[in-house]
């Protein structure tokens, strides 16, 4: 069941709403960012909940299960910043350009999204200002931040993806996306299918330019940084021991990766540029 939702121009959010985005170990010494930008279902209350109810935002049209705490364990276990957004990606979707229908969703695996249904330019570019700028504001401040301490930062995006689509199964309980650069996705790849019983997705179950993300174009692709961007099957994470196993998975797979040096250099991007 679904309400009309009542949309005005009064600011998005309250004083005592959480911050759009939060920043984890700011400060950590890894040469390590992690991103998470579907990593909150919550809606800024004037938005009475985009019309939708209560089951519809558990699911994964909301955000990536799971990917949260995942995210907080790896940050803590290698010491490394971790950019979390705090609001759904109903409300507006950090990981797509803003020129993508697909930006401030009007429905979501089927699911019609009332709150963003006739929405005036006004509106969608007061969440663009609220949500889309400071989130991303925060990631290149990190990255600066690490940068400036004489690091090559390796970018992590973390996702979180259904174990049945359109009726399909999907296989794979962890993919590896990458586009241009595969110096991170190949050993990583490597070192997961290393694992018994893991089955391993190299751009599965999306590609890394389909659809098109923004974050790793951005946050590293631009600048010749590192990276790579994971999608954890959400059955897999959707529990405290979950994300415990996988912390522990990735930190081992990506300890040899950060060890090598040569991975941790900047590479030339299309532009023929790199990050000072």
């Amino acid at each position: 069941m679904t309400t009309r939702v009542d949309l005005n121009y009064a600011p998005l959010l309250t004083e005592d709403e959480p911050a759009v985005v939060e920043v984890v170990n700011p400060m950590g010494q890894a040469p390590m960012v992690i991103l998470c930008e579907h990593a909150s279902n919550r809606i800024p209350r004037c938005l009475n909940n985009l019309g939708v109810d209560d089951e519809v935002l558990g699911h994964h049209v909301a955000w990536d299960i799971g990917v949260a705490n995942l995210a907080r364990s790896l940050s803590s276990s290698f010491d490394a910043p971790t950019v979390l957004a705090n609001y759904s990606r109903l409300v507006i979707d950090l990981n797509r350009h803003l020129d993508d229908e697909t930006s401030i969703p009007q429905q979501s695996d089927g699911v019609v999204i009332p709150g963003n249904q006739g929405l005036m330019a006004e509106q969608v570019e007061q969440r663009i200002e609220t949500f889309f700028y400071p989130y991303h504001a925060a990631a290149s401040s990190v990255l600066d931040g690490v940068a400036r301490r004489d690091k090559i930062p390796l970018v992590v995006s973390l996702h979180s993806f259904t174990p049945v689509i359109g009726g399909i199964s999907r296989p794979w309980n962890v993919g590896v996306l990458w586009h241009n650069d595969d110096r991170v996705a190949f050993p990583l790849i490597q070192r997961l299918r290393a694992i018994p019983g893991l089955c391993v997705g190299d751009n599965e179950p999306y590609h890394a330019k389909e659809p098109v993300g923004y974050s790793m174009e951005i946050h590293a692709e631009r600048h010749g940084f590192p990276h790579a961007l994971l999608e954890i099957r959400q059955n897999e994470i959707s529990s405290a021991i979950g994300q415990e196993q996988w912390a522990g998975l990735l930190h081992t797979a990506f300890t040899d990766i950060l060890a090598d040096e040569k991975i941790l250099t900047p590479l030339e991007n299309d532009l023929g540029t790199t990050h000072p």
